[in-house]
């Protein structure tokens, strides 16, 4: 696709300090986990860094997200703090929902991080809810749902897109195309070519990028911010990518063919941009190393912060529900 908005130099290692941190929570939660410090579900996101580094520093804090539970990287990218986010993963009472969401039902709002949801494809309906808000308060905020492949064939994608388009919200429906549903290879269930073809019958626009170019995804998503805040509707984008493991963290991806995993590890996206920003003279090696430090120093701090917080009190049970229990 032609690259409308190219991200200027400062932006390009904005983009890179959010794959920097996005890459070092991933590779930091898997060792916590094999290490046995932490028992807990965990759905790895490595590999998928570039999407929403690339397009969320097209948004503010008062932009709205709705993500799924491998969205951690989502939430991250959009300004969700270590410490609240480890704290909340490790069941402890700082975290984001006092340590009763854990890393499936994370929520921010103070950064626009309003709900993660474990159920397949309901971050659509919601966003579309939060769109129609902004629409009638004419606040001029973007809410972005963020979803699988495998979402694309659930009934709340086609609802949600279809109002959207009538009543022409602000939502950006951001499809991270991994490949694979579940454990299911996109092709054995999906009828489309590409998930992106489905605005048409939705009269919407949708576009079909490259996931892992931080460029071309950036001035993709930043094109459907324009649109969505002019007032001119939806956006559906397909941002083509590849997880580098398997669906939950432990299951031996045996469903993966290994020669397109080997290849796409190969062509991993993090070190690619990390050169290419070195060559081009955007960033200095001692700038991005400077950088991938303070990652780790915070991931550091988090970490211990989380492990040495209390849990929650027994009371908090019963509270943070629709009514009273007697």
């Amino acid at each position: 696709m032609k690259n409308t908005f190219t991200p200027d130099g400062p932006t390009q290692i904005e983009i890179f300090r959010r794959m920097a941190l996005l890459k070092g929570n991933d590779e930091r939660s898997r060792k916590v986990v094999t290490a046995g410090r932490l028992v807990m579900p965990y759905y790895s996101y490595r590999g998928q860094e570039v999407i929403p580094a690339a397009s969320f520093v097209s948004l503010t804090d008062q932009d709205y997200l709705c993500t799924i539970y491998r969205g951690i990287h989502d939430m991250l990218a959009k300004g969700l703090p270590l410490k609240d986010l480890w704290a909340e993963i490790a069941g402890r009472e700082p975290g984001t929902c006092k340590g009763k969401g854990g890393p499936m039902h994370l929520t921010y709002p103070k950064r626009g991080v309003m709900v993660t949801t474990g159920v397949v494809g309901s971050s659509m309906p919601i966003a579309n809810g939060l769109a129609w808000a902004s629409q009638l308060s004419k606040d001029g905020r973007v809410a972005v749902a963020t979803f699988g492949d495998g979402a694309s064939n659930i009934g709340a994608f086609h609802e949600s897109l279809n109002l959207a388009s009538v009543w022409k919200l602000p939502t950006i429906f951001l499809c991270q195309n991994n490949g694979y549903g579940e454990h299911t290879k996109y092709e054995k269930a999906t009828s489309a070519k590409q998930v992106a073809d489905r605005a048409i019958g939705y009269n919407m626009p949708g576009v079909r990028v490259n996931g892992n170019d931080p460029f071309e995804m950036y001035s993709a998503f930043r094109e459907a911010v324009e649109r969505a805040r002019a007032g001119e509707g939806p956006t559906l984008i397909e941002a083509m990518t590849f997880r580098f493991n398997g669906h939950v963290f432990g299951d031996n991806d045996a469903y993966m063919d290994p020669a397109e995993k080997k290849a796409a590890m190969e062509a991993d996206p993090y070190p690619a941009f990390r050169k290419k920003l070195v060559e081009s003279g955007v960033a200095t090696e001692a700038q991005l190393a400077e950088i991938e430090a303070k990652v780790e120093a915070d991931l550091d701090e988090a970490v211990n912060f989380a492990l040495e917080a209390p849990f929650a009190d027994l009371k908090e049970v019963m509270t943070d529900v629709y009514g009273d229990v007697a």
